[in-house]
């Protein structure tokens, strides 16, 4: 199940003169516009960026049988993204019939190159199948068939030819590390990007490098002189789903593991595997794009599209990798979202609703002590004596209706003040109040911070809390935003770890 890699931190010099750096530089801590950054069950993303635009080429995630195509995405800032349907499918290779998955992209010499393994073939197979690679004039494709075969149809070293990741060095020679079944191999591509050639002078075409825990999903990517090879561990279809990584001064190893650095997190995804990496051309900006299954999803194929930001220490090592929870809204869509009642819709860059009694729309996440800042605007007040809205946390048994749900809500309010209190599934308790001015139209930045039974509210001034109060009634579940008897604006919602 392929990498992910940005074929300006891949491609020879000749190579990266015909690829433009982007007009926008994506400066982010995370996806600000939220994870998953697109909508739909996908896998094993792997990108490119071309000529000042980025491409994600992930898996189609569904049952072997119906995964028969691989769509693309294409974004000229990593926020706003558009679809490209069926760049590869099996009706342009007469030998793939089946599971077509991890497409891994490249440019050389005026083409295209997508990589992709299909047929899932086993080590006692006689069925044809393999490493598969496809040919374009164009990034969206189509993607046609250039030899009529697998390119690597045959288990070599008890690696399971799937997972494939291409790289170009700087001095313009191209590897593939690929592998399943908890081998992994590097081969090298001629200068055609269609055929292998040999490692060595004894004729070697293929090397084993598998490192300590490797399963499957190799990534390969240079940063600073260095070799950094990335892989997935753990069962693919479970919550222990995670990324290690090695380092070497040779782009063939030895590849010694040095640490886990991506895993789940009970708070916010699990699943989280089959990585790869971006870098913002001429920066040190640098982004792990990767799968991961929403808490809720219990389907192995449940996967989504996620990426965070990658920091390196000062001796070249990896720190590891947090997945945050953000969302701008400036993508113009609420994905990652599910609403109960109120009409939810993002419209200018902010997740809005019309007056409902009770509308509320809630993250897939599992958050316990947090830090939760979003922003609030009442857009009109009208005459509801009660009305408020503002963000509720540690939220279960979500329904739609005035109080169904069981959890904790904040609420700015049309009487005059920011509430604090707490619904059982279809009563409500006042925790605490403090008196603020409350005028339509106004911006207001609210922020929740709980800790265990303490909870500390905040309105614009972050310094001094306007409520404080304890209570152990819920200790963990979704978070999300409310309205109650008035429309409202929510906005640069952020959810995190004390």
């Amino acid at each position: 199940m392929a990498a992910l890699q940005v074929v300006m931190a891949q491609t020879s010099t000749a190579v990266m003169a015909t690829i433009l750096a982007p007009s926008v530089v994506p400066n982010y801590t995370t996806s600000e516009s939220g994870n998953p950054f697109i909508d739909g069950w996908y896998a094993d993303p792997d990108c490119a960026q071309y000529h000042g635009t980025y491409w994600v080429y992930p898996t189609s995630s569904y049952e072997y049988d119906k995964q028969t195509y691989l769509d693309a995405f294409s974004s000229p800032d990593l926020v706003h993204w558009t679809k490209h349907p069926d760049v590869l499918t099996t009706a342009n290779f007469s030998w793939a019939t089946r599971a077509v998955w991890a497409p891994a992209p490249i440019a050389r010499n005026g083409k295209y190159y997508l990589y992709f393994a299909a047929n899932d073939i086993q080590e006692t197979d006689t069925i044809v199948g393999g490493i598969g690679v496809g040919m374009s004039d164009r990034p969206e494709g189509p993607y046609f068939d250039p030899i009529g075969e697998p390119l690597i149809g045959a288990y070599h070293n008890g690696a399971q030819p799937i997972d494939q990741a291409v790289f170009i060095d700087d001095d313009g020679q191209a590897y593939m590390y690929y592998g399943g079944h908890s081998h992994a191999n590097v081969v090298k591509l001629n200068e055609d990007m269609i055929s292998l050639g040999i490692l060595d002078s004894s004729g070697t075409q293929f090397k084993e490098i598998t490192p300590t825990n490797y399963v499957e999903g190799p990534l390969m990517f240079k940063r600073n002189g260095t070799y950094y090879l990335m892989w997935s561990e753990g069962g693919w279809g479970g919550p222990d789903y995670a990324v290690s990584y090695a380092m070497s001064s040779s782009p063939l190893g030895p590849f010694n593991r040095v640490a886990r650095i991506l895993q789940q997190d009970p708070a916010v995804a699990v699943g989280s595997g089959h990585n790869g990496v971006i870098n913002i051309p001429s920066t040190d900006i640098w982004y792990v794009v990767y799968h991961r299954r929403p808490l809720s999803e219990t389907e192995e194929n449940h996967r989504v599209l996620a990426y965070d930001r990658m920091y390196f220490n000062a001796d070249g090592t990896i720190r590891p990798i947090v997945m945050l929870v953000k969302d701008n809204f400036e993508d113009g869509d609420m994905v990652g979202w599910t609403s109960y009642g109120g009409s939810f819709a993002v419209s200018n860059g902010e997740l809005t609703t019309g007056s409902s009694l009770g509308g509320m729309a809630l993250l897939d996440t599992n958050f316990t002590d947090l830090v939760y800042d979003a922003d609030v605007t009442i857009s009109t007040l009208p005459g509801f004596a009660d009305g408020d809205a503002g963000l509720v946390f540690r939220v279960t048994n979500a329904t739609v209706g005035v109080d169904g749900y069981s959890g904790y809500y904040v609420g700015v309010a049309t009487a005059g003040k920011v509430i604090l209190g707490k619904a059982d599934g279809g009563g409500w308790t006042e925790l605490g109040s403090a008196s603020m001015t409350v005028t339509a139209g106004t911006q207001y930045h609210v922020r929740v911070r709980a800790v265990g039974s303490e909870m500390l509210v905040y309105v614009d001034d972050m310094a001094s809390p306007k409520i404080n109060i304890t209570d152990s009634s819920y200790r963990g579940g979704k978070d999300g935003v409310r309205v109650y008897g008035v429309a409202a604006s929510f906005d640069n919602v952020s959810v995190a770890k004390p």
